[in-house]
């Protein structure tokens, strides 16, 4: 066998030249004319947007986010062509369990932050010694520091592959946990689909079909019935336990996807416009923030800021800016469709190893438990009355206890 891939340390540490050009982009932004649109009918709002960008031009500090992030013990490898960064913290205690977490799009491995703490080092947040976990979170292929990505093929399913890699090969666990929501809920899904064998379980927190962009699914669970415009459980699935959670789907659908159109058919025409302007990038990743979880947070910029403060709005739309990883964020989209996803076996459940499903009252998808029950081998099932499509930076604390509980069983 070849020698294992090189681990590199890693710090953030972007250039001051590239921050001084990021800034005088900012402030020579130009604001399209916005009216009737107090309610964001017409999508992205200019007056909140001339608040952001004034935020982050006056106030913001890009320097102290870093050093903040440079707190994490990060990493990087050159796995299978990608230039993959990644966090690894290690665990406090005498067997802790390797937990392999993700984040989505338009996230960046900083939105799982508030997590990565708590689940290492437990006692330190009144939990038990034997509850903790070594964490590894990477930044998706083309994502924040894992580029320049330059290869054709990056999406969820071969993301899996990278990371059972990165798992077994490189940092040499035998068996590992993993847990995600989004994208990074299909991928550890993958995980638990394809390798049964090497991992522990996993807790999803967006339970989704693994063909859910694809024209078949031939992963649908006999018996469960589907409407064939949204290619999602039928209406007919849902209880009255389950009651507005088809409607919360449709409304996704109908009037909410249309940013996924776009990166599912031409993700580099957006590359253009993101690549160019720092105000691009804030204003197309805000817009999906205030409208992932909108029902359940309520209506308005305070609510808004309430669960997405200003800094992390801006941080999040300054690293996909800083690394000009827009366009190659946008493109795993289109590699989904493009690279289709296809079974790795045809049994039922579809994801094999033990489960854990968390429903968050302001997600954008909430399926059936006739889908979920047939879909997964569940375990463990909870729904909760608040947080929504970010659950790791919502609502850390229940994220938390649904992954110790969960995980307190299969040790």
């Amino acid at each position: 066998m070849s020698a294992s891939p090189e681990v590199r340390p890693f710090r953030v540490s972007i250039p001051d030249a590239d921050l001084e050009d990021m800034m005088e982009r900012l402030k020579r932004t130009r604001f399209p004319e916005d009216f009737a649109n107090d309610d964001w009918r017409y999508g992205y709002n200019t007056a909140y947007h001339r608040t952001l960008v004034d935020y982050w031009i006056n106030e913001y500090d890009w320097r102290d986010v870093e050093r903040r992030m440079n707190e994490l013990p990060q990493f990087t490898v050159d796995l299978m062509g990608v230039p993959l960064h990644f966090i690894h913290v290690k665990g406090k205690g005498k067997n802790p369990m390797p937990l392999l977490l993700h984040h989505g799009w338009p996230w960046t491995f900083w939105d799982v932050r508030k997590v990565i703490e708590p689940l290492t080092d437990p006692v330190k947040f009144g939990g038990k010694e034997e509850d903790a976990f070594d964490v590894v979170l990477i930044s998706l292929p083309g994502y924040g520091f894992s580029s320049p990505l330059r290869e054709t093929g990056w999406n969820f399913w071969h993301t899996a592959d990278l990371e059972n890699a990165l798992m077994k090969d490189v940092l040499g666990y035998e068996k590992y946990a993993t847990a995600g929501g989004d994208w990074g809920a299909l991928i550890a899904q993958q995980h638990g689909h394809k390798y049964e064998n090497d991992v522990i379980g996993l807790y999803t927190h967006f339970p989704a079909q693994m063909s859910h962009y694809l024209p078949d699914h031939p992963d649908q669970p006999a018996g469960v019935e589907f409407d064939p415009f949204l290619g999602l459980p039928a209406e007919s699935e849902y209880t009255a336990e389950e009651a507005g959670w088809f409607e919360r789907g449709k409304l996704f659908v109908e009037r909410e996807s249309g940013y996924g159109e776009i990166q599912l058919t031409k993700p580099q025409t957006l590359a253009a416009l993101v690549a160019d302007s720092p105000a691009a990038q804030l204003a197309w990743i805000t817009e999906k923030r205030y409208f992932w979880g909108l029902a359940e947070r309520g209506v308005g910029t305070e609510a808004f800021e309430r669960v997405w403060p200003k800094e992390d709005l801006v941080t999040t739309a300054a690293v996909y800016f800083l690394t000009n990883t827009g366009g190659t964020s946008s493109r795993y989209y289109w590699e989904c469709r493009g690279n289709p996803w296809s079974p790795s076996h045809d049994r039922f459940p579809v994801v094999g190893v033990p489960t854990a499903v968390s429903i968050y009252p302001g997600e954008i998808y909430k399926p059936p438990m006739t889908w979920t029950s047939k879909y997964f081998n569940l375990h463990q099932y909870r729904v909760h009355s608040t947080g929504g499509h970010f659950a790791p930076l919502e609502e850390p604390e229940i994220y938390v206890d649904d992954v110790r509980t969960f995980f307190r069983t299969l040790r």
